[in-house]
């Protein structure tokens, strides 16, 4: 049977678990999956742009939704200027006064990120950055994770069922088929990022 949808996936669970009595349980074991999936999976499907426009005098702007890690960070002046992180305390020492200006580099506090210097005009921060998976809904029926990768989304909900049913050693097994998948997944993507030769 294929796994194209949200439907699929839990036909397929509750087939592989050979249980019909676990339907209202298996939408969380899939969401617990995703989770898992968001933690550790660092691809680029995952990848998402985002730009924004600063104000005058303002240092901190929300991160986008879905925000998960940040890849790059740039002002889009002419020449394109890249921000290099720092950790807040070596923010603090450098532009933790009022200078205004272009800025150089930034840090991530709560859910914002902190430009320094502060910006002294209106400029355009482009971000690169990893966000979450969608999760699958009644309302999202497929994603192009699960259209890539059935694999993860199966082994990882099968991975979170077993506790709940109590057959704690069929854990080991379905762990061993995600994290097999996971890791061909991700070095798959890595050997994408780094083929060819070099510049």
């Amino acid at each position: 049977m294929a796994i194209s949808d949200y439907d699929e996936l839990k036909v397929a669970v509750a087939n592989w678990l050979d249980r019909d009595d676990l339907a209202l349980r298996i939408p969380e074991f899939i969401a617990l999956a995703e989770a898992r999936m968001n933690r550790i999976l660092r691809i680029r499907l995952m990848e998402g742009k985002y730009t924004a426009s600063t104000t005058a005098a303002q240092r901190n702007y929300a991160l986008p939704a879905g925000y998960l890690q940040m890849r790059n960070l740039q002002v889009n002046t002419t020449p394109i200027r890249p921000c290099q992180y720092v950790t807040p305390e070596i923010y603090d020492r450098l532009y933790g006064s009022t200078l205004t200006g272009t800025p150089e580099i930034y840090t991530i506090i709560a859910n914002e990120i902190q430009l320094g210097p502060i910006p002294g005009s209106v400029l355009t921060i482009e971000m690169l950055f990893y966000k979450r998976v969608t999760a699958l809904s009644a309302s999202n029926t497929t994603e192009a994770m699960l259209t890539d990768n059935p694999d993860i989304y199966l082994y990882g909900a099968l991975m979170e069922a077993e506790p709940f049913i109590m057959n704690d050693e069929r854990v080991g097994l379905w762990a061993q088929g995600f994290q097999t998948a996971v890791d061909n997944l991700q070095d798959q993507d890595n050997k994408d990022r780094h083929s060819g030769s070099a510049l």
